[in-house]
């Protein structure tokens, strides 16, 4: 193979799910997930996982790997995914990473380093403190010992990300960029070819709306509800768009209808970041995809290019 996979991103209801099914038939292809949020286990209708009838045939990967109470980052998606791809290519098949988590795809294009170790005590008493701050108070501490992560992830980021790059420089002493220097990568990159799903603003905007409602009568109150119960509120998966805001729905503190805007809200503000991060930091020879186009011609040419790329002359 010239490259080590195919990947198919874009941002959030732009329809990946449906063309990846297309495409991983016709190139008998497995999929590995590359959504930060679908790696937990429970976490079915707000992430909209594809469904056991659609994945019927087609062999997925990385979904429902931990319980919504445990940390699961970039690094350890890229060593589980690139595992995943050695697999894959042994069997002869094509490995095809489907989501619009961006840095779980540099994770692989551009290893990360080996993280320092952390004392579990120590850091179990530093991430108890930090949770007991807002966002714009932790942002506000990140700027004080890593301005350059606080710069970043002010535009890119989200809570876990500040918490991460705020615990390894009170527990080392060091930020994340000097053990970026100091550290080696883990392994070498994966070449991929990406194709990107790009889809006019308005229209994924009413996407956005109809997959909100969609969730709500799919049972997306009831999923919150029974994973705060089971493992708390502050479980770092519920922290995710489109249960962060149910939760201070169960709680009385908002109605339905103001956690539902909210969900829209935010995640309408999600895939504006997804597309500008895409636009910055894809690989080179990132092939563009007019959303608006039927699925099937895209899925046909997603499928042509692929085996042009890998020198193949199939019939697609």
């Amino acid at each position: 193979m010239k490259y080590g996979a195919l990947a198919l991103v874009g941002p959030t209801a732009s329809g990946k799910t449906a063309l990846s099914l297309g495409v991983a038939r016709a190139l008998g292809a497995e999929i590995i997930s590359m959504d930060s949020r679908s790696v937990f286990r429970g976490m079915d209708v707000g992430t909209a996982k594809p469904t056991p009838e659609e994945r019927q045939g087609i062999p997925h990967h990385g979904i429902d790997l931990v319980d919504p109470d445990v940390r699961f980052n970039a690094g350890e998606f890229g060593r589980y995914a690139r595992e995943r791809i050695e697999e894959i290519r042994a069997r002869g098949r094509v490995p095809m990473l489907v989501g619009g988590t961006g840095f779980f795809l540099r994770a692989l294009t551009h290893p990360i380093f080996r993280e320092p170790e952390l004392d579990p005590n120590e850091r179990s008493r530093l991430l108890a403190e930090l949770e007991e701050l807002e966002d714009a108070a932790l942002l506000q501490k990140l700027r004080d010992v890593d301005p350059e992560a606080a710069e970043r992830f002010a535009t890119w980021g989200g809570r876990q990300r500040i918490l991460r790059a705020l615990e390894v420089p009170l527990l080392t002493g060091h930020t994340l960029a000097w053990w970026h220097q100091a550290a080696p990568p883990e392994a070498e990159p994966v070449s991929i070819l990406p194709f990107v799903l790009d889809v006019p603003r308005e229209r994924l905007k009413a996407a956005i709306d109809r997959r909100t409602d969609e969730m709500v009568a799919a049972g997306l109150v009831e999923e919150v509800q029974a994973l705060v119960h089971r493992f708390g509120e502050d479980a770092p998966g519920l922290n995710a768009h489109g249960y962060a805001e149910m939760i201070p729905y169960l709680k009385g503190e908002r109605t339905l209808e103001e956690a539902l805007e909210l969900v829209r809200r935010n995640t309408k503000a999600y895939t504006k970041r997804q597309v500008t991060w895409f636009r910055h930091q894809l690989p080179e020879g990132a092939v563009w995809l007019d959303g608006t186009r039927p699925q099937e011609e895209l899925a046909r040419e997603i499928v042509q290019k692929w085996q042009e790329a890998e020198g193949e002359q199939k019939p697609a």
